[in-house]
């Protein structure tokens, strides 16, 4: 009996240990997300997952202290983007994936996708739909049982019948159907109603919608409106009660600024944005996120033969350009910003590729990380949480060799990542 004691005594006292250790990162060069400066020579010190502490200096750590020398490298908070797809990647055979991919598949392909945006730098995301799965990603990853960044998903984004998110567009019609507000597709109040309610009952974080028509849908119009009012402003009314945003994607003036009176909380592509639409969402405070990575990305392989279908085609030949251009006058204007890219539409892991063009089109540096860390994170209403280093944050920390603010490109090669205390990547 009494080395059944002894050993009980022995695992508390190593189990103490274990929980009294602490984490020390020295950090060469720190972008702690709250200033547009590096600060030199920085302590951080974590324990069980949370940012205790951020010194000047070179600390000296405790003895047990488990000490990661960053020195050499700066330091920023983990990255948010808020408009991902992780359950898909872009292919040629998209289209047909739909009818020759069972849900385990997808949620093989979609874990696969999340490891490789957590390894790049991004460790919370805002997925915005798919078929649900992503749901079920979103939990796993919570519960540790696979690698990936933290996930707030809408679960499926909600369409009207033959609107962009209708993924029954140009089937047979025998296989057509008539799809409802359980599968994302509406016509009228109530079936926005409801499709909000069954969002929420699925265990969806937030709501999008397809406010006007889209690129990658398999439909004529790129731009064209697809809600009416009354059913944009029934969406928001219901998501509000239940304590969740509302996307909107959106590429055409109309759809895109019934969204905004409606009251949505982000407008996401924006590509005919012009500036009634501008002001309108300067005055009720909507964020604006571009993913012009996704723009670049469907103009080039809208050249490649066969890649698109071909109603497809045009639509990504003259939207895909645009973009950029609109997040430069959208910035110059005063729109509040937020970063997201549209990843799945092109390489899940090639998310930072998207901090370039936003340089490029006259965003500083270090506004540019600010709005995938500190704006982001105000986006998700998780401000408290993550999006920047200090004393009670998540200890979300990436590192890149280099200063982001003289060399943004950089931010490609994330060289550091920590999730929640625990590191996943250190090269």
């Amino acid at each position: 009996m009494k080395y059944f004691f002894l050993t009980i005594t022995i695992t508390l006292i190593s189990a103490a240990g274990l929980f009294a250790q602490h984490t020390v990162i020295h950090a060469g060069a720190l972008f702690d997300g709250n200033t547009a400066e590096l600060k030199h020579e920085v302590t951080i010190t974590i324990e069980k997952g949370t940012i205790i502490s951020v010194e000047d200096g070179y600390a000296r750590p405790a003895d047990n202290a488990n000490v990661i020398d960053l020195r050499n490298h700066t330091v920023l908070p983990g990255l948010i983007d808020l408009h991902v797809h992780l359950e898909g990647e872009t292919n040629p055979n998209r289209q047909l994936e739909r009818f020759t991919l069972n849900p385990e598949d997808i949620a093989f392909r979609s874990s696969a996708h999340a490891e490789s945006t957590l390894m790049a730098g991004f460790t919370t995301v805002r997925d915005l739909g798919g078929s649900g799965v992503n749901l079920a990603l979103r939990d796993a990853i919570a519960q540790g049982l696979t690698a990936g960044p933290r996930i707030i998903t809408v679960g499926r984004s909600i369409s009207t019948t033959g609107g962009h998110g209708d993924g029954t567009n140009h089937y047979r019609r025998d296989l057509m159907g008539d799809p409802g507000p359980d599968q994302g597709v509406v016509n009228g109040v109530a079936d926005a109603r409801k499709a909000v309610r069954h969002n929420y009952k699925i265990g969806a974080d937030h709501i999008k919608i397809t406010a006007t028509g889209g690129v990658l849908s398999v439909a004529r119009s790129g731009e064209n409106p697809q809600f009416t009012a009354d059913e944009l402003e029934a969406i928001v009314e219901i998501a509000t009660d239940y304590g969740m945003h509302v996307a909107a994607h959106a590429h055409g003036k109309e759809g895109m600024l019934r969204a905004v009176l409606a009251g949505v909380h982000t407008i996401d592509h924006g590509t005919y944005m012009d500036e009634e639409v501008m002001q309108a969402m300067v005055e009720r405070g909507t964020y604006y996120v571009p993913t012009i990575s996704a723009g670049k990305f469907v103009a080039e392989m809208a050249e490649v033969e066969g890649y698109y279908p071909p109603l497809v085609v045009p639509k990504a030949r003259e939207i895909g350009p645009l973009i950029q251009d609109t997040f430069g006058r959208a910035y110059r204007y005063g729109v509040k910003i937020a970063f997201g890219t549209d990843a799945g539409v092109f390489y899940h892991g090639d998310n930072a590729g998207e901090f370039i063009y936003m340089v490029e089109a006259g965003m500083p540096p270090a506004e540019a990380l600010q709005s995938a860390t500190t704006v982001a994170a105000e986006v998700l209403g998780l401000q408290d949480e993550i999006g920047s280093i200090e004393a009670g944050k998540s200890a979300d920390i990436i590192a890149v060799e280099g200063n982001p603010l003289e060399a943004i490109e950089v931010m490609k090669e994330v060289r550091f990542v920590m999730k929640e205390g625990k590191v996943y990547k250190n090269q």
